[in-house]
C-alpha cells in the first residue's frame, strides 16, 4: 500500500515537473521570438542608410521621404534598447510605411530596377520584412500556447503555484485599410448563390 502510494506521488511529480519544464520554454520561446523580431528589425534598419543612398538620386525632390525613413529608423534603434516586443512592432509597422514610397519608385522607374546594388538591397530589405512578420506570427502563436496552459487545467494549477503570469500579445492597429470590410462582402448569400 505504502509503495503505491509513493508511485502515485511519484507520478504527479513527474506530471508537475513536466508542466513546469513546458511553461518554462514556451516562455523562453517566446523571449527568443521578440528577439528575433529585435535582430530583423535591426538588420533591415542598417540596410536602410544603404537603400536610401541608392536611390537619392531618382528621389531628389522627395526629401520628406527621407525625413520618414530616418524617423522610422530611429523608432527601432529605441524600440531595441527597450526590447519591447509591442514597440519593436510598432517601429516595424513606420518602417513598413517609410519604406512604401521607395517600393513604388523602385517598380516604377526601370532604370532603377536595372541598377543591381539597388536590386539587391530591395530584395533584402523585403526578405527581412518577411522574417519580421513570421517572427511576429510566432510570437503571436507562442503567446497564445502559453496564455492556454497557464489557464486550462490542470496546467493552471501549476502556473499558479510558480507564479506564472499571462503574457500579453500583439496589439493591431485599431484602424486602417486592413480592417475596411465592403458593404458587398458583408452581403450574406443566398441559398445556391456562390460566395
Amino acid at each position: 500500500m505504502l509503495l503505491g502510494i509513493i508511485a502515485v506521488l511519484g507520478l504527479v511529480a513527474l506530471y508537475v515537473w513536466s508542466l513546469y519544464n513546458q511553461l518554462v520554454t514556451i516562455k523562453t520561446r517566446i523571449r527568443a521570438s521578440i528577439q528575433e523580431i529585435g535582430n530583423q528589425l535591426k538588420r533591415q534598419a542598417d540596410l536602410i542608410p544603404n537603400l536610401t543612398a541608392a536611390v537619392k538620386g531618382y528621389f531628389k525632390q522627395e526629401k520628406e521621404i527621407f525625413a520618414l525613413i530616418s524617423e522610422a529608423r530611429k523608432a527601432v534603434m529605441e524600440a531595441l534598447k527597450e526590447s519591447s516586443a509591442q514597440k519593436l512592432v510598432d517601429a516595424s509597422e513606420k518602417m513598413q510605411q517609410a519604406l512604401a514610397p521607395i517600393r513604388a519608385l523602385f517598380e516604377s522607374t526601370p532604370q532603377l530596377r536595372s541598377v543591381e546594388p539597388t536590386v539587391k538591397l530591395m530584395d533584402e530589405v523585403r526578405d527581412t520584412a518577411d522574417k519580421v512578420m513570421y517572427a511576429r506570427r510566432t510570437l503571436i502563436d507562442l503567446t497564445a500556447d502559453y496564455n492556454i496552459k497557464i489557464v486550462t487545467f490542470p496546467s493552471n494549477l501549476v502556473a499558479k503555484l510558480f507564479g506564472f503570469k499571462p503574457e500579453t500579445g500583439l496589439k493591431t492597429p485599431g484602424e486602417g485599410e486592413h480592417l475596411e470590410v465592403s458593404a458587398e462582402e458583408l452581403k450574406t448569400p443566398k441559398v445556391g448563390e456562390s460566395l
